[in-house]
């Protein structure tokens, strides 16, 4: 199964939002985690659903799709794809660093082309390098060298091989930027990667424990504890990443 791609709608009308939808509805990895009519409401959901995609009108009420990117600044927008009923906007959609352009009404074989482009740059946002701190300076670590994380305060404890690094960067955002069908959350403090577990054990005195392949103890929610259990007999089943 691909990850899953979290996308964001936003255009005034509402026949074009459900258009997208049900283009979206086509795609099983794709699920939408919201709608807005308007500029400043994309800007307000792009902060509290963080999503990995969203399509963009451009011409709206409030802020422009163009003024949309600028307020949040490029760097920290997801990926972009712009849906149009006009072309004339096609240069300047590139030059704010937009994945695709849509030109309304949407055509399904072009619209499952942009789809495919979408899933390759969340492959490799989600493959991305991370930068660690060290006494020396800095390291850039793979994202498949990772142990496991944990939350510490806004920052994030990285473990890679026994060593421990500190990251500038909260536990929550490195969820969003990491591959969900390698890491996986065992509780609000903590993320793992699932081939590095090696059992899940149950204490005399009922608490969990993800048990990873060096003998690290990491404990998981009660709340996380079933779906954790049914994700490793999945990737049991088959998947590359199955713990031995």
């Amino acid at each position: 199964m691909r990850p899953q791609v979290r996308a964001l709608i936003v255009d005034d009308e509402p026949l074009a939002r459900r258009g997208i939808r049900q283009l979206l509805a086509r795609e099983p990895d794709m699920v939408v985690v919201g709608e807005c009519r308007d500029g400043r409401a994309a800007l307000a959901a792009l902060d509290t659903l963080a999503p990995d995609l969203v399509f963009l009108d451009v011409q709206m009420p409030e802020l422009d799709a163009f003024e949309v990117i600028r307020a949040r600044g490029a760097d920290r927008m997801p990926i972009v794809v712009f849906v149009t009923a006009y072309d004339a906007f096609a240069v300047r959609a590139f030059e704010a660093q937009a994945l695709d352009y849509l030109v309304k009404p949407l055509v399904a074989s072009r619209f499952t082309a942009a789809m495919a482009r979408v899933r390759e740059r969340v492959r490799e946002r989600r493959r991305a390098v991370l930068m660690v701190g060290t006494p020396t300076g800095s390291l850039v670590v793979d994202a498949g060298d990772i142990d496991w994380i944990e939350a510490d305060d806004y920052y994030s404890r990285v473990h890679i091989g026994g060593a421990r690094h500190l990251i500038r960067e909260s536990l929550a955002s490195l969820w969003r930027r990491l591959d969900s069908s390698e890491f996986v959350r065992v509780h609000r403090g903590a993320l793992v990667r699932l081939d590095r577990i090696r059992e899940i054990r149950v204490t005399p005195k009922g608490r969990t424990l993800a048990v990873l392949r060096d003998g690290t103890k990491v404990p998981v929610s009660r709340r996380r504890r079933a779906a954790l259990q049914a994700l490793l007999r999945s990737t049991a089943r088959g998947s590359p990443h199955a713990a031995p």
